[in-house]
């Protein structure tokens, strides 16, 4: 999903919409991890999984689902992320690095 409107954030109603095209391409792959690139695909990815208490986003968060893939939290890689340098490359990298340890197991 691409965000553009007030607050950079899309509305309620369209991040609804996005969820059953995001569960179709879940569903043909067998991820054994998913980076979530900001809170709302965390948000998403709970959702998608049933997650409940949902846990709380963040840089680096970690979530197994049970019997799921393992969640990992990313702040998104947006302009205006990685211009003020709340994401920074050695952030980035971080993530993705736990990401192959997990899939490689």
């Amino acid at each position: 999903m691409r965000c553009a409107p007030p607050q950079n954030k899309p509305t309620p109603d369209e991040r609804d919409r996005c969820l059953p095209y995001a569960a179709r391409e879940l569903g043909l792959l067998p991820a054994r991890v998913v980076v979530c690139l900001g809170a709302i695909a965390w948000d998403g990815a709970l959702r998608l999984h049933g997650v409940r208490p949902k846990p709380k986003f963040g840089h680096g968060a970690e979530h197994r689902v049970p019997g799921g893939p393992t969640l990992l939290g990313c702040y998104h890689p947006s302009q205006q992320n990685t211009f003020t340098g709340v994401l920074k490359p050695e952030m980035l990298d971080a993530v993705l690095l736990r990401a192959r340890q997990l899939a490689t197991g």
